[in-house]
């Protein structure tokens, strides 16, 4: 997910994200406020320039056992078998998907977003015997057509409460940290990157993990169990 900027693009999401309210209950941006968890989300764009993948990042993940919720895009998961390999072998991983190229889906007819939307899922059900149903649209943009065809394909469509803006060069870490921490909350759902774009990803994630949830009670899942998650009786 790369950063919106002002213009025609920004003007049209604005709008088709307002004129999907009526059918915000099936687009999921939480989970259940009575559970003590919390989604890490990582995205996983495709990029022009450099290796695509925060190798530094994901074994901090792993090393540590943190699951996390990685949403693939089809010229991503193209690009990078092995590593598509890796995060599907690791069982506190959960895989989505991202779009096939990328696109803006409110800019496309139904059927253009349905070859968007289908291309990964296909992918990962043909070539990595792996089936998702959780959809994360590029740039979080969806209009009507987009949930319409989210649900005809049996996929959940998946977005966030936390914008952390890691890909942000201009943000510092201390940036990105105090606006998770000031949202950070039972049900949370955090979009961050895992495609090398987020400077301070690592350090973000690090911090939060070791520091800042546990101190706010809070502990992190994937999507799937976030949003299976049971209240605990305290």
């Amino acid at each position: 997910m790369r950063r919106v900027h002002l213009g025609l693009v920004t003007v049209m999401a604005a709008l088709t994200l307002a004129a999907a309210t009526n059918a915000l209950g099936q687009v999921i941006t939480s989970g259940p406020p009575a559970c003590p968890t919390i989604a890490l989300t990582f995205d996983l764009c495709p990029v022009r320039k450099g290796a695509g993948y925060d190798k530094a990042l994901i074994d901090y993940l792993i090393d540590h056992h943190i699951p996390a919720t990685f949403f693939m895009s089809g010229r991503w998961i193209a690009k990078h078998d092995p590593e598509v390999e890796q995060l599907l072998g690791i069982a506190f991983f959960e895989v989505g998907t991202h779009g096939e190229v990328h696109a803006h889906l409110p800019m496309h007819n139904a059927e253009e977003q349905r070859g968007e939307i289908l291309g990964p899922v296909k992918l990962l059900s043909e070539h990595y015997a792996h089936d998702t149903v959780l959809f994360r649209p590029p740039f979080g943009e969806y209009n009507e057509v987009t949930v319409d065809v989210v649900k005809a394909l049996g996929l959940r469509l998946v977005r966030w409460n936390i914008e952390s803006g890691d890909p942000d060069p201009s943000l510092s870490a201390e940036h990105i940290l105090l606006r998770i921490e000031k949202r950070a909350k039972a049900g949370s759902i955090v979009v961050l990157h895992a495609n090398g774009k987020g400077k301070h990803t690592r350090q973000v994630v690090e911090r939060l993990t070791a520091d800042i949830l546990p101190r706010k009670g809070l502990k992190p899942t994937t999507v799937s169990d976030l949003l299976s998650c049971k209240p605990v009786n305290r």
